[in-house]
């Protein structure tokens, strides 16, 4: 009789925990679908201002829409940051990813910097170093990057006259932090993985 009831208890207990296990799962999976779904919606908004430069908001009829990659060519972004930053969907979705970990101030000072280097008149060099000084390098600034003090004390004698270079050495530096930091965990991340995974093919019954 005892042993019934110890087996009956020890039934009651193991559907129980199987209950709990599938509910777990369930949360896990509403969990991820809604984590991917944020980063789509991040996505969406970066891929329609994706050169973070001026110019893209002002010539969006201008731009190539940026189609989602295939398994294939999302892949090669884990071979070399160069590759993804080269990439327009990949570019947009690491902004998204940054934007996601509350460190998009990198790859927004990154994107400045290319802008900045391909400007022409000197008059319009001095004041985008200036905008990029006042958002990125100046203390408090509203995207400040980490940055040591001699690069910032560098940056900020040379604004009255800059130059092409006048920011190399601080691009560098975030170039190396993404690098080294963002991107592995980027790659780690669940919309990457996504990205990466190649589509089941259903196969439908053929019709008789």
């Amino acid at each position: 009789m005892q042993s019934a009831m110890f087996l009956a208890l020890q039934h009651s207990q193991m559907e129980r925990s199987d209950s709990n296990c599938q509910s777990h799962e369930e949360k896990k999976g509403k969990m991820k679908k809604t984590l991917i779904k944020d980063w789509k919606s991040r996505l969406s908004y970066f891929l329609q201002n994706s050169s973070g430069s001026p110019k893209a908001k002002d010539n969006k009829k201008g731009q190539q829409k940026a189609i989602r990659p295939s398994p294939e060519e999302a892949q090669l972004w884990s071979e070399a940051f160069d590759e993804l930053l080269a990439n327009k969907y990949g570019l947009a979705a690491f902004r998204a990813f940054l934007k996601s970990e509350f460190c998009e101030e990198n790859i927004d000072f990154w994107l400045a910097c290319e802008d900045f280097k391909k400007t022409k008149s000197p008059q319009k060099l001095t004041s985008k170093a200036k905008k990029i000084y006042s958002d990125f390098i100046e203390k408090e600034a509203p995207k400040e990057i980490n940055i040591d003090f001699q690069t910032k004390n560098s940056i900020a004698q040379n604004l009255q006259e800059a130059t092409h270079a006048c920011f190399s050495a601080a691009q560098k530096r975030v170039y190396s932090l993404m690098e080294n930091n963002a991107y592995p965990r980027f790659l780690e991340s669940e919309f990457y993985q996504e990205l990466c995974k190649k589509p089941q093919i259903s196969r439908d019954p053929q019709g008789t």
